[in-house]
């Protein structure tokens, strides 16, 4: 065969697979428009963060309005959603301010951006982010948000993986683009290590304190750290995605209870004894869990069947009680208001 035989060849090939391609993108996109029965409804409407009474979260039912972020009454969260027209991978409310970590296609790599939005959803600032998204946080008085993304690897239980956590001043747009270059205070002793990671902070109401998990040494520990200062300090070990409660007493948390499956549990901490209190839920949660109020947790689970559908539950945050649906097909829960 001749080389301009091998070139037409070889156009062909191309021609044939990108229309191919294209034909599955466009079945693909046609799926995603379809309801299936049973999922919940969502129509379009005013989605506003300053609505008390509301909570809002990302919408994963099958349809036109999957990944966007809706909102329902909190006393009926299965009430038809409204849908806002902001699409969401990550989302996170408090004060009327939000923070959307969205991911859209490139032209050669994904484009994942952080986007601060006030109660109306407009676009204050954006940043953009240097992996995927997976954990999103704003502080109880609006003025700070923080995220994080891995920046290789796809999970915590990958053999390599990185993340980088970032925190804004939601006022000013001042961006500490990467917690590693914070001081570390570990178990008493000023620490470096280049293996260090951060993900998953939690803010506490003085818009200086942060909570975080540091990890580092195959180990993972509670951080409590300043902003202003620019440092961290350990608390306790085996805490990854702390979560603070609103009255500041406690934290949240998923805890390893095996190393080899990647297996967590929830578990509560009191921030002044330092007890430990493992919750009803034994289910594998991975996520930062949301305090509904000072009594409840919400956090996402796999939904039956899906391999990318979270549902959203609630339990008790003393260890009683029983596993509950708050929401199907959803993720990313705030309290509004």
């Amino acid at each position: 065969m001749t080389r301009s035989r091998r070139l037409l060849v070889l156009a062909l090939a191309v021609l044939l697979l990108g229309g191919l391609a294209g034909v599955m993108v466009v079945r693909a996109a046609a799926r995603s428009e379809q309801t299936r029965a049973g999922d919940p409804t969502a129509a379009p409407g005013k989605v506003t963060l300053d609505r008390r009474g509301a909570l809002a979260f990302v919408n994963g039912a099958q349809g036109p309005h999957r990944g966007a972020l809706v909102s329902v009454p909190d006393r009926s969260p299965g009430d038809e959603r409204t849908a806002s027209g902001l699409t969401c991978l990550r989302f996170h409310a408090s004060s009327g301010t939000g923070v959307c970590l969205s991911s859209s296609p490139g032209a050669l790599a994904q484009d994942n951006r952080a986007l601060i939005v006030d109660s109306g959803l407009r676009t204050l600032r954006g940043f953009p982010l240097a992996g995927t998204p997976t954990r999103a946080r704003v502080s109880p008085s609006g003025h700070f948000a923080a995220w994080t993304v891995f920046v290789a690897g796809e999970s915590y239980g990958a053999a390599f993986f990185s993340t980088r956590t970032s925190i804004v001043d939601t006022r000013t747009g001042a961006l500490e683009p990467d917690l590693e270059k914070f001081t570390i205070v570990l178990e008493g002793r000023p620490y470096s290590a280049s293996d260090t990671n951060f993900w998953g902070v939690t803010f506490s109401k003085d818009d200086d304190t942060f909570y975080a998990t540091l990890g580092t040494g195959n180990q993972t520990y509670l951080v409590k750290g300043s902003i202003s200062r620019r440092s961290v300090t350990s608390l306790a070990t085996n805490v990854e995605c702390p979560s603070l409660s609103p009255d500041e007493t406690r934290v949240a948390y998923k805890k390893r209870v095996q190393r080899g499956a990647a297996l967590w549990r929830e578990h509560v901490l009191d921030l002044r004894t330092l007890r430990e209190q493992p919750l009803s839920e034994k289910r594998s949660v991975d996520d930062q869990a949301l305090w509904l109020d000072d009594r409840t947790l919400a956090y996402a689970l796999p939904a039956d069947g899906s391999v990318d559908t979270t549902d959203l539950w609630t339990v008790p945050a003393d260890g009683t009680g029983t596993p509950r649906v708050l929401a199907p097909a959803a993720s990313s829960p705030s309290r509004l208001g």
